[in-house]
């Protein structure tokens, strides 16, 4: 039954939430009152009372390998509350939930996007402003964002295995200069925020020239998988010579497997950088508690857990427990504006698909 009580919460907060608002007008809101009823006797002594965080992340954050369990138990020991963190397939995929759900969503907080959609989700209308003053960040420049909080970033990168790759291609031009054989995996960018990265990463090294970059890259693509965790699956299987991930994911094997035998591929074009964010929904009748969540994943101890359960950058400085398995930061940044990547973002998309259709 343990298992079942955050589902129970969850559904007690829906139903408390359409008896108190419109939606729950007439009939429907005297069947939401008496449901809400039962199922305030079927929860534990006093758990009616104790308040509910649901948070819509992507299917790896959420896993008991990921940040999700720690950060759970960690804020759960001081908020008096409870937090229920619900996967999808992609951190897209939690935006689009939202986006269906509308206001009648039981999440507080979507957590996962990135700068590279902050422009596409702000549009929504769907986002309050978090009122959160940082003011000890180690961004690579200020956070100014008034509706979205840094969660952790890094730097998109073809990781390879150096037994099977022993001289990695430096560039995209050397990449496409590869026999047909040397085969990638790619993450689709309608559906996942390192494919998305991967076409803003190319149109900034390329600009108009990225049609043609892609058309390179088409015969060495195995599949462009849904999500990060599908394709990274891919490539640990053998499926191809390289995989679309992180400057940072190296640093797993050698920490987590003792496998110092992954490395990434340092391209002369330089990285395009993501920074992972969360925001708080409007409809959230819990704009307090999620603000406090907020604030504390950006501090020290919760940005602790962030390196080796996400295997990302700390937005915050952790001193010694950031692992020496970390690489250095790029020195080439690449970077595209958000208002030109909302203007041009499925313009973009839909250039790339077609050059490798």
């Amino acid at each position: 039954m343990a298992r079942e009580r955050p589902r129970f919460r969850t559904i007690y907060a829906t139903l408390q939430r359409m008896a108190a608002t419109e939606e729950g007008n007439g009939m429907l809101r005297s069947i939401a009152l008496a449901l809400a009823a039962f199922l305030a006797l079927a929860l534990p002594a006093g758990a009616e009372d104790k308040p509910l965080l649901t948070i819509y992340t992507y299917d790896s954050f959420a896993a008991e390998w990921g940040p999700g369990p720690g950060l759970k138990a960690g804020f759960e020991k001081t908020c008096g509350c409870t937090i229920d963190f619900v996967a999808t397939d992609s951190s897209i995929g939690a935006l689009r939930r939202v986006q269906l759900e509308g206001a009648s969503t039981t999440a507080d907080i979507v957590l996962g996007l990135d700068t590279s959609v902050a422009g596409e989700a702000r549009a929504t209308g769907l986002f309050a402003p978090h009122g959160i003053a940082f003011d000890a960040l180690t961004l690579p420049a200020p956070w100014t964002d008034r509706e979205f909080t840094p969660v952790d970033f890094g730097y998109f990168a073809f990781v390879y295995d150096k037994r099977k790759v022993p001289n990695p291609p430096t560039s995209f031009e050397a990449l496409i200069a590869e026999p047909p054989s040397f085969r990638i995996v790619l993450e689709d960018p309608r559906s996942d925020t390192p494919g998305l990265g991967l076409v803003l990463w190319i149109k900034a090294a390329y600009g108009d020239k990225a049609a043609d970059i892609w058309q390179g890259l088409k015969p060495h693509i195995t599949t462009m998988a849904r999500g990060w965790s599908d394709a990274y699956g891919l490539f640990l299987k053998g499926e191809a010579d390289m995989v679309l991930s992180y400057t940072t994911s190296p640093a797993y094997h050698a920490v987590a497997e003792n496998d110092p035998n992954y490395g990434y591929a340092d391209f002369t074009e330089g990285f395009y950088p993501q920074i992972e964010i969360a925001g708080i929904l409007k409809s959230s009748p819990n704009q307090d508690l999620a603000g406090q969540f907020l604030a504390w994943l950006a501090g020290p101890e919760a940005q602790a857990l962030i390196p080796t359960t996400n295997w990302m950058y700390p937005v915050t400085g952790i001193g010694d427990a950031l692992s020496a398995a970390f690489p250095a930061l790029p020195e080439n940044i690449l970077s595209l504006d958000e208002a030109t990547i909302a203007a041009s973002k499925s313009a973009w998309i839909d250039e790339a698909l077609a050059a490798i259709r």
